[in-house]
């Protein structure tokens, strides 16, 4: 398991509704949360998967993402 962390445009409460489904489909994400309060909307997630693997899963939800 690792901790990844992620600068993306998921700025409000709509936007984690937005993403949580996608994000806690994924089985091999253990927990996720996203930090609105910090100017670059930190994206932080344990997981298994690979850096480009959770940028894909937060792309396909709408949303950007890029390695913090």
């Amino acid at each position: 398991m690792q901790t990844l962390k992620f600068k993306t445009n998921i700025n409000c409460g709509g936007c984690i509704k937005a993403v949580t489904p996608t994000l806690n489909g994924e089985k091999a994400i253990q927990t996720w949360q996203v930090d609105t309060a910090n100017p670059d909307k930190i994206l932080t997630v344990d997981t298994n998967l690979s850096v480009e693997q959770v940028l894909a899963l937060v792309e396909g939800a709408g949303f950007q993402a890029q390695a913090a």
